[in-house]
């Protein structure tokens, strides 16, 4: 179950298929510029099959990111994310404890979780792939994101230029030295983001 971490990440996640926007974004009213996850509005989260029985969903608490976006050619934007491997959230303190030891993410000595996107592909209107590399545990393996563009334009309390994303992407926990428990926990994790960007105050 642990091993959904690797799926964190991402994006989480984001992620964050922030990049997954068209060529329009100029004409939704968001220019150019360094934008910044809203921490209150970010989810990173994975699951996993347990035993048959369930699809438990975990989740990463503290995550930031930053997108430098290009209004005019997205697919030359960037992203960094860095999430707080300890940050883990099972849903009891046992099995926090649990994620946290050498089994799975090691956080004792891998503090952090990063993503940096290496390639951004629009495919339409409001979709596109974001491929970054995830580094986990030390490990650096390439993961690639569906991500869709939910919402841009100023936001409607702050004014300020914000964007909204989902993203979804798939991989293998064994991956990054997770693979503890396969077959019965199973190897393959599925990641899930949710993260609103608002333009960084100048």
């Amino acid at each position: 179950m642990k091993r959904v971490l690797g799926a964190g990440l991402l994006a989480v996640l984001l992620a964050f298929g922030f990049n997954a926007k068209s060529s329009s974004a100029a004409d939704l009213g968001v220019p150019s510029g360094v934008y910044m996850n809203d921490p209150a509005h970010t989810y990173v989260a994975f699951s996993y099959t347990h035993m048959g029985f369930s699809h438990p969903i975990l989740r990463f608490n503290t995550t930031a990111a930053t997108l430098n976006f290009n209004a005019d050619h997205p697919e030359q934007s960037k992203l960094d994310v860095k999430i707080d491997a300890k940050s883990i959230d099972g849903g009891t303190p046992t099995f926090d404890e649990h994620l946290n030891s050498d089994r799975f993410f090691d956080t004792a000595k891998f503090s952090e979780i990063t993503f940096k996107a290496t390639s951004i592909k629009v495919t339409g209107a409001m979709t596109g792939t974001v491929t970054g590399d995830l580094t986990i545990k030390g490990v650096t393996k390439p993961v690639t994101l569906n991500v869709t563009l939910n919402k841009a334009g100023p936001n409607p309390m702050s004014k300020a230029p914000s964007m909204g994303f989902s993203a979804t992407g798939m991989l293998k926990r064994s991956d990054w030295g997770m693979g503890a428990f396969a077959p019965n926990v199973s190897d393959d994790v599925k990641l899930m983001i949710e993260a609103e960007f608002h333009a960084k105050a100048k």
